[in-house]
């Protein structure tokens, strides 16, 4: 950290609000990794919580037994945003063009980002905003696994191993002071195991980076 100018590249560099302009209501990961980050969720996060949901769409792999006292939400496309039931407010903003998030300090809980860290050019400004907005104690959790879109994704992201791109983004989480050390969850796919050996193919593995804001 930082990037160099070359590692935030894109194959495709048109407005990101061109790309993500249609909907697509459709999940960009498997079951296995929406039930292990389900129950990350689950085991992190508490309810009555206020938390931000950043590059959403339309469903959060929220657990549906916990209610929270607020969830804000966060995309490219209003549509997708609109149809998730989870979130009870949001807002469309592009964060490579404009990293300011219009939320006050100190005001959440939890930050969760599924499957949307790669497409970031800027980490440094966006992760200082998470700094920013959230409670001292406050949790940040960013999930991932091998699948982007391969044009709309940070060379740095492109060119990395996937053990290359969790350090990446333990690197985001220590260029910010004020956040703890990052901590790395990994686990293989969460597919049944008689579906592997039935010579299904592998299923997308599970990453997770968290860190906390430090107590003042």
């Amino acid at each position: 950290m930082p990037l160099n100018p070359t590692q935030r590249t894109k194959l495709d560099d048109t407005d990101d609000t061109l790309f993500y302009d249609v909907p697509r209501f459709v999940t960009h990961v498997d079951e296995g990794f929406i039930q292990q980050l389900t129950e990350l969720y689950r085991e992190r996060l508490k309810p009555n919580m206020r938390l931000f949901d950043m590059m959403s769409s339309w469903v959060s792999h929220l657990p549906d037994e916990m209610e929270f006292a607020h969830v804000e939400g966060h995309g490219l496309n209003s549509e997708e945003l609109a149809r998730n039931p989870r979130l009870s407010h949001f807002f469309v903003q592009n964060l490579n063009q404009n990293p300011k998030l219009p939320l006050d300090d100190r005001t959440f809980d939890a930050v969760v980002n599924t499957v949307s860290v790669q497409y970031l050019q800027y980490p440094e400004g966006i992760f200082s905003e998470i700094h920013r907005i959230l409670k001292p104690g406050g949790i940040a959790i960013f999930s991932f696994s091998n699948r982007m879109f391969y044009q709309k994704a940070i060379a740095a992201w492109r060119d990395g191993s996937e053990g290359k791109r969790v350090e990446l983004v333990k690197g985001y989480f220590n260029a910010v002071p004020g956040f703890t050390t990052p901590e790395v969850i990994e686990r293989q796919s969460g597919m049944p195991i008689i579906l592997q050996k039935l010579g299904m193919p592998g299923g997308d593995p599970f990453y997770a980076v968290i860190a906390y804001r430090v107590e003042e």
